[in-house]
């Protein structure tokens, strides 16, 4: 058999703004050729297939779209509900779906119960394990200890248990594939993920995969291999500037009577590139090695001693998709000063003046508005004496 597996869809985000429909689309494109040209049986996705519990109207047909264009294109499906998405929502119909080929799984009871697929020579068990939210399973599982990792062992002690009988009974080899969305120890995270936990604490092992012939994992946004059987396929689409190195994509698994046969990386064109930028403003606009983030989407952060006059404008005149500004200046006095403590240390209202707009506009008085504050507070002091 030939499974594809992919995972955070995330149908209905945007970026910084920026509407995604038509990225998401063209990676819907890519798959349904990858389907098609690499002869897939299976295509699993690894939750959080929407951005937000309830999605418009109009993601959700972005999804029954895409489920009839793979079914069209001849593989099956597996879903599994990641915690972005609504469980319920998410399931609602997949008993009607299952008989034409679409398994959605989202319930914690359905966990243990795999979709077996025949391979001709060999059976692949597909274990769909939604996202674990740790206060609503723990009754359910019979889990008193706290956190992730406790409800996730205890999720896959069922999966074993029931893998163990088929086994047993099966007169050809059984491969087990486990579809989890839990954040994995030692993994590489980007800015575009949601917590699953504070401080990291949460974090699964790897080895509680490890005795699976390969675990199909979401959740983290990066394509990733944690150990030859334990991978993400990250996101498909790039959803912080975080990612703007990474090669999306998904990950063809290939199975036999002998287990897993190989495992290949399978890549998505961006429709747009990402490019982060740092430098003094009139170095940015000038230097010829940036041409290619001219149709990128940019973060840019000037470095500048001052805030430059018109640097949004400026800016987007040789980089029209900018969508993140930030100003750091490399050299400021008292950088390492609160505003607070700047406040404390002022000798005279004007200079209190002079820091907040120094705080606020990362530059200081200029001559002219130093020349208007000082006559305006010598106002203020002769209306006071004449008071």
């Amino acid at each position: 058999m030939k499974i594809l597996h992919t995972s955070d869809w995330h149908l209905g985000r945007s970026f910084h703004g920026a509407g995604l429909e038509s990225a998401q689309r063209r990676f819907l494109d890519e798959l349904i050729a990858c389907v098609e040209g690499d002869g897939i049986d299976l295509v699993l996705v690894s939750g959080d297939v929407y951005d937000r519990a309830m999605p418009g109207v109009d993601v959700v047909s972005l999804f029954d779209e895409a489920l009839v264009r793979i079914r069209a294109a001849g593989a099956q499906v597996v879903v599994t509900s990641g915690n972005h998405d609504s469980a319920i929502r998410l399931g609602f119909g997949a008993r009607l779906m299952e008989v034409s080929g679409v398994h959605v799984r989202t319930a914690v009871a359905a966990a243990a119960d795999p979709v077996v697929f025949d391979g001709g020579d060999h059976h692949v068990a597909v274990y769909p394990v939604p996202y674990l939210e740790p206060r609503m399973v723990r009754d359910e599982l019979g889990v008193e200890e706290p956190g992730h990792p406790a409800v996730v062992r205890a999720v896959l002690e069922r999966l074993r248990a029931d893998l163990a009988r088929r086994r047993a009974e099966a007169a050809e080899p059984v491969l087990a594939v486990v579809m989890a969305h839990v954040f994995a120890a030692g993994a590489e995270p980007s800015e575009s993920e949601r917590d699953l936990s504070i401080g990291g604490v949460d974090k699964v092992p790897v080895s509680y995969f490890e005795d699976f012939d390969y675990a199909a994992l979401g959740h983290l946004h990066g394509r990733q291999r944690l150990a030859e059987n334990v991978r993400y396929s990250g996101s498909p689409v790039a959803y912080s500037f975080s990612e703007a190195q990474h090669r999306k994509g998904a990950w063809l698994i290939e199975t036999g009577a002998e287990g897993i046969l190989g495992v290949e990386a399978r890549d998505w064109t961006p429709e747009r590139s990402l490019a982060t930028l740092r430098g003094d403003l009139e170095d940015l606009l000038s230097d010829a090695s940036h041409a290619a983030a001219e149709s990128a989407y940019c973060q840019v952060t000037l470095t500048d001693a001052e805030r430059p006059a018109r640097a949004l404008e400026r800016i987007r005149g040789r980089f029209p998709h900018l969508l993140v500004l930030r100003f750091e200046p490399r050299d400021r006095q008292e950088q390492d000063a609160s505003y607070a403590e700047r406040l404390r240390r002022a000798q005279s209202p004007i200079q209190v003046t002079g820091d907040f707009v120094d705080h606020v506009r990362r530059r200081g008085l200029a001559d002219d508005e130093r020349a208007v504050m000082e006559s305006a507070f010598a106002a203020v002091h002769e209306g006071k004496g004449d008071a």
